[in-house]
C-alpha cells in the first residue's frame, strides 16, 4: 500500500488476563464474567488501609509459560513498582507494576503474512502487574459507576519493538500472539470480555527517524486493531501534509464510527512517580523452576501447523482451524487422533472441523454440551466412511450432530436413515430397474459413444430411487458392467 513516501511504525502492547482461579494478590475470585458488580473483591480491591498483597504463585507459573511462548529470555530476578495515578477505578492510588526488572525478557514472534512472506517482531519486554476496576457511564446520567470485580486481576502486560510497517502486520501479530497465549493456557482467550487487549502505537514519517506516535487503547478484535492502525495512519498523513504537527496523545478507537478519538495528553514515566513496592518482595526464579515449565509446556501453534502439513491440508485449511473458536480443543484432538488412528482419520477429522460454520448458536450449544465426546467416536465416524457406510455429505451431518448431542455417530447415523448401502446384489437389482427404464436410453447411448459424463446421470437415478443410500461409486461401477 502507499503511503505518499511516509512509512508507518506500529508498536503493540497487549494486556493478556492470566487464567488463575484468584486475583493476583488477594484470594478474590478471579473470574468477573457476568457476575454481579463488586462480588469478585477483597479489602485490598478497595484500597482499605493495613491489607497487604500477597503475590499469586499461579500467576508466575503463567508468566513463565506466556514468556517460553514467546521465545522470551526469563530473568532469575524481577521486582514490583508503584504506578501513581488518581482515578475512581482505582481506589488504592496505584497499580501494582513492574518497570525496572519485569518477569519476561526480550523475545520474538515470528509472522506468516497474507502475502506469503515471514515477519519477525521483536518483543521488548513482558512485565506482571494487577489490573484496575472499570467505570461505566449510565445513558443520560450525569454520574458514573465504579465496578471493582476486575481490579486486581493478574496481567501481563506483552510490549513489542515497533517493528510493524502495516495495518496487516498489526493484525497478523495480534492474531499470533492470540494463538499463542491461548495455545499456551495462560489466558481464556475471550476477546469480547477483555481477556486480550491491544493498545497500538502508530507514527509516519519520511526518514529514518521515527514520527511522534499517538496510542490507541483497548482494542478487543484482529480488525479493530487493523481498521484503527489504517485510519491513524491515513490522519497522521493528512494533518503532516497539511503543514500541522502530530501530537503524541492517548486515543480511543469508535468501532461504530471506524475513527479514532482523542482522550488524553499522553503521559510519559516519570509522570506516574514510579518507586519500588515496600509490601513485595522481588521474584527469584531458578533455572529448574523454568525448565520444569519448559518441559510441561503444551503443544504450540508452529508445532500445530508442522502436523496439519503432513496431513496435507492447505494454508487456508489451517489458518481456519486454529483461529476458529475452540481450536486449541480440536487440535489437541486431531494431534490424538494422528498418534492413535492413523493420518487418514486425524486428515478426515481436522477437514470436519476446518469446516464447522461461524455459527454463535451452534458454538453455543456444542459447549454447553456436557458429554464430552471420546476419541472412539471420531475413530468410529471415520471408520463408517473408510467403510462406505456413510458418504461424505452424510458424514459432515453426522459430524455436526455430534457435536451437538454426544451421540455415537452409529446410532445418529441409524435414526436418519443415512447408512449407504454395499450390499452388490441390493444396487445390482436397483440398477438394472434404472437401465430398463425408457428414460435411460439416451444416457445409455452416451456412454457407449463415448460421452462418459452421461453417466452422472444414471447414477443420480439410482440414488433417487435407493432413497440416497446407495454407494454411489458402486452404482458406478455396477452400471459399467452392466452396460
Amino acid at each position: 500500500m502507499s503511503y505518499s513516501g511516509y512509512t508507518p511504525t506500529i508498536g503493540i502492547e497487549c494486556h493478556v488476563q492470566l487464567k488463575t482461579k484468584t486475583k493476583l494478590f488477594a484470594a478474590a475470585d478471579n473470574d468477573a464474567t457476568y457476575k454481579e458488580p463488586n462480588t469478585t473483591v477483597s479489602p485490598l480491591c478497595f484500597g482499605l488501609p493495613g491489607v497487604l498483597p500477597v503475590l499469586n504463585a499461579e500467576a508466575v507459573q503463567l508468566a513463565i509459560r506466556a514468556g517460553i511462548a514467546l521465545n522470551a529470555e526469563i530473568p532469575e530476578l524481577s521486582r514490583f513498582e508503584r504506578k501513581h495515578y488518581f482515578y475512581p477505578d482505582l481506589p488504592l492510588g496505584y497499580q501494582i507494576t513492574q518497570l525496572a526488572e519485569p518477569i519476561i525478557g526480550h523475545g520474538s514472534v515470528c509472522l506468516a503474512l497474507p502475502d506469503g512472506t515471514k515477519h519477525v517482531v521483536r518483543i521488548h519486554h513482558a512485565h506482571l502487574e494487577a489490573d484496575a476496576g472499570k467505570l461505566t457511564h449510565p445513558a443520560g446520567k450525569d454520574y458514573s459507576l465504579v465496578d471493582l470485580n476486575r481490579a486486581g486481576t493478574p496481567l501481563i502486560e506483552i510490549v513489542s519493538e515497533p517493528d510493524m510497517h502495516s495495518p496487516a502486520e498489526a493484525k497478523t501479530y495480534a492474531q499470533e500472539l492470540y494463538l499463542l497465549m491461548t495455545y499456551a493456557d495462560v489466558t481464556n482467550g475471550d476477546l469480547y470480555n477483555g481477556n486480550m487487549r491491544f493498545d497500538i502505537n502508530v507514527s509516519v514519517s519520511k526518514t529514518d527517524d521515527l514520527g511522534t506516535r499517538t496510542e490507541t487503547k483497548n482494542l478487543n478484535s484482529f480488525r479493530s486493531v487493523e481498521k484503527a492502525a489504517e485510519y491513524e495512519i491515513h490522519r497522521q498523513i493528512e494533518l503532516l501534509e497539511a503543514g500541522q504537527v502530530v501530537t503524541q496523545e492517548t486515543r480511543g478507537w469508535s468501532d461504530e464510527k471506524q475513527i479514532t478519538c482523542s482522550q488524553r495528553s499522553k503521559e510519559n514515566a516519570h509522570d506516574y512517580r514510579y518507586f519500588p513496592d515496600a509490601d513485595l518482595p522481588p521474584v527469584r526464579l531458578t533455572k529448574e523452576q523454568v525448565e520444569k515449565v519448559r518441559v510441561e509446556m503444551p503443544t504450540l501453534p508452529d508445532e500445530y501447523r508442522q502436523l496439519y502439513s503432513e496431513l496435507g491440508l492447505d494454508s487456508t485449511v489451517v489458518s481456519g482451524l486454529l483461529g476458529s473458536r475452540n481450536s486449541r480443543q480440536a487440535s489437541t484432538l486431531i494431534k490424538r487422533l494422528y498418534e492413535t488412528a492413523g493420518k487418514t482419520t486425524a486428515r478426515r477429522v481436522a477437514l470436519w472441523f476446518a469446516m464447522i460454520p461461524a455459527d454463535e448458536a451452534l458454538l453455543s450449544r456444542v459447549e454447553e454440551n456436557a458429554t464430552p465426546l471420546e476419541d472412539n467416536a471420531f475413530i468410529e465416524l471415520s471408520d463408517m466412511v473408510e467403510k462406505n457406510e456413510l458418504n461424505s455429505s452424510a458424514a459432515k451431518d453426522v459430524f455436526m450432530m455430534m457435536l451437538e448431542t454426544s451421540q455415537s455417530p452409529r446410532d445418529i447415523a441409524t435414526e436418519k436413515n443415512l447408512i449407504q448401502v454395499s450390499d452388490e446384489g441390493a444396487i445390482a437389482a436397483i440398477v438394472a430397474e434404472v437401465l430398463a427404464d425408457p428414460s435411460a436410453a439416451a444416457a445409455i447411448a452416451d456412454i457407449k459413444t463415448g460421452n462418459d459424463k452421461a453417466i452422472g446421470f444414471l447414477v443420480g437415478q439410482v440414488m433417487k430411487r435407493s432413497a440416497g443410500k446407495a454407494n454411489p461409486a458402486l452404482a458406478q461401477k455396477l452400471i459399467r458392467e452392466q452396460i
